[in-house]
C-alpha cells in the first residue's frame, strides 16, 4: 500500500534538511574562517615585528641603508627560515645569470680557477673554455693569475676572483699572470663577452678506452655528450670511463637525457611528493650503447650527477669507481620569477631512481673504492686524465674485470676532438 506524503509535510522535511545543511555549512565555514583568520593574525604579527625592527633601525642606525640590498636580504632570510636547506633565493642579477648558465652561455673571460696552498695564493687556471676570450688571448691551463686590474689576487677569496673575472659584456679586464715557463706577463687585456660553454670534455686514451668528463648538467649537455659519444665510438673506443667527480648537478632533465643515450628502455628517475605519490621524471627508449662502462664519483658528486651514476648502475650498464657521493636526492622546482626579476626555488619532491631507490642523506657507495693520491689532489683541475690514478683503476676494471692498476691509460697520439655541435632538446629545470 503506497503512502502519500502531504504537501505540508514535504515542505517541513525540506525546511529541516535545508536547516541542517545550512548549520553544517555554517560550522565548517566558521572553522575555515577561524583558521584563515589565525593565519592572517600570525602573518600580521610577523609583518608588525618587521615594521617594528625597521622603525627602530631607521631611527637609530647612523649609517645609510640600501633598500634594494635590504629587501634582497629579507627575502633570502625568509627562504633560509623555511628550513629547506636546498631552497634558494636569487637576486634579479643572479637569476638572469642562472638562465644564461642553464643554456650553456656565460658572460666573462672563460676560465675556471682554483685557489689553494699549491697556487701560492694566486688563482690557478684549471680550465680554459673553447671559443672563449681567454683562449683567444692565449691564457692556458696552469697559468697563475696574480693581479686583476689594480687588485692583488692573493688577498681575494676564490669567489671574489670569479666575480672580478665576470662582468658586463663588452667591458675589459687587465690581468697579470705567470705562465707555465715561470715568466710573468703584465697588462694582458681581455674583453668580457658572451660565449657558449661546452659542459663536456673527452679524449681517447691509449688503452683504447674513451674518457668523458661531464662538468655539469644544463640544456646543452645532452648535445655535448652525444657528440662526444659519437666521436669516441667512431674512433673505436672499447669502453667508456664517465667522470662526474665534482659535478654538483644541474638540470635533472639533462641528466635523464644523457642516461637515455646509454641505457636500455625503462624509467630513469621518479619523484616522490609530500603526499606519497610517485611520478616518472623521465624514460629511456630501447636504443642504448653496448660498451662496458665505469662512472667515476666522489664526495662532490651530487643531485642530478648522482642520479646519472645510480641509473647506469641500476640498468646494469656501469660500475661506480671512487668515493661515496654527497647524498642530495631532492628535486627543486623551476625558479619562480618574482615581479622585480628576482626568483625563488623550493624543494618539491624526493628524487628516486627508476627502480624507486633514494640515497638522500646517505649517498651512493661505489663498487670500487678509489681516491686520488695527495699529490694528485693538489693539482685539482690540472690533473691529466691519462695519469689520474682513479681513471687508471676504472680502465683496469673495464679491461680485466679487476680494479688492479695494470692497464695502460696513456693518451692516444691522436689529438682529442671537440664534441660535435648538435641542437639541444628543450628541457625544463628541476
Amino acid at each position: 500500500m503506497n503512502k502519500k506524503i502531504s504537501i505540508g509535510l514535504a515542505i517541513a522535511l525540506a525546511l529541516i534538511a535545508m536547516t541542517v545543511t545550512f548549520s553544517i555549512t555554517f560550522v565548517m565555514s566558521q572553522r575555515e574562517f577561524t583558521v584563515t583568520m589565525n593565519s592572517v593574525r600570525e602573518r600580521e604579527k610577523m609583518y608588525d615585528k618587521l615594521a617594528e625592527i625597521d622603525k627602530y633601525v631607521r631611527d637609530t642606525y647612523y649609517g645609510e641603508i640600501n633598500d634594494n640590498t635590504l629587501f634582497d636580504m629579507l627575502s633570502a632570510g625568509y627562504i633560509l627560515g623555511t628550513g629547506d636547506r636546498n631552497a634558494t633565493y636569487y637576486t634579479a642579477e643572479q637569476y638572469a645569470e642562472l638562465l644564461e648558465i642553464q643554456e650553456g652561455r656565460i658572460i666573462g673571460i672563460g676560465v675556471e680557477i682554483m685557489k689553494d696552498a699549491s697556487s701560492g695564493g694566486y688563482a690557478r687556471v684549471t680550465r680554459v673554455y673553447t671559443g672563449s676570450p681567454a683562449e683567444e688571448v692565449g691564457l692556458q691551463k696552469g697559468d697563475l693569475i696574480t693581479r686583476i686590474d689594480d687588485t692583488e689576487v692573493r688577498g681575494l677569496t676564490k669567489d671574489a676572483v670569479d666575480a672580478r673575472l665576470r662582468g658586463e659584456e663588452g667591458t675589459t679586464v687587465t690581468l697579470s699572470y705567470i705562465n707555465s715557463e715561470n715568466v710573468t706577463r703584465d697588462g694582458l687585456q681581455v674583453q668580457r663577452r658572451r660565449f657558449d660553454a661546452t659542459t663536456v670534455d673527452f679524449q681517447l686514451l691509449d688503452s683504447g678506452y674513451g674518457y668523458i668528463k661531464i662538468n655539469t648538467f644544463n640544456n646543452s649537455t645532452p648535445s655535448d655528450f652525444d657528440g662526444a659519444l659519437r666521436q669516441l665510438m667512431d674512433r673505436g673506443a672499447k669502453g667508456l670511463v664517465l667522470d662526474v667527480r665534482g659535478n654538483t648537478g644541474g638540470l635533472l632533465s639533462a641528466a635523464v637525457k644523457c642516461v637515455d643515450l646509454l641505457a636500455p628502455e625503462g624509467t630513469v628517475a621518479q619523484a616522490r611528493y609530500k603526499d606519497g605519490t610517485q611520478e616518472s621524471m623521465g624514460e629511456s627508449d630501447e636504443n642504448m650503447v653496448d660498451l662496458p662502462m665505469a662512472v667515476l664519483v666522489n664526495n662532490q658528486t651530487a643531485s642530478s650527477a648522482e642520479l646519472f651514476a645510480a641509473s647506469l648502475r641500476e640498468f646494469g650498464k656501469a660500475q661506480l669507481v671512487g668515493t661515496t657521493t654527497t647524498g642530495k636526492w631532492t628535486i627543486q622546482d623551476e625558479p619562480h620569477r618574482l615581479s622585480d626579476g628576482s626568483a625563488v626555488s623550493v624543494t618539491i619532491a624526493e628524487l628516486l631512481t627508476g627502480g624507486g631507490e633514494s640515497y638522500n642523506g646517505t649517498g651512493l657507495t661505489p663498487d670500487v673504492e678509489a681516491s686520488l693520491k695527495a699529490e694528485e689532489e693538489q693539482l685539482g683541475g690540472m690533473l691529466d686524465p691519462a695519469v689520474d690514478s682513479v681513471v687508471q683503476r676504472a680502465v683496469s676494471l673495464l679491461s680485466t674485470g679487476s680494479a688492479d692498476q695494470g692497464a695502460s691509460s696513456q693518451p692516444s697520439s691522436e689529438p682529442a676532438s671537440q664534441p660535435a655541435s648538435e641542437p639541444a632538446s628543450t628541457s625544463a629545470a628541476e
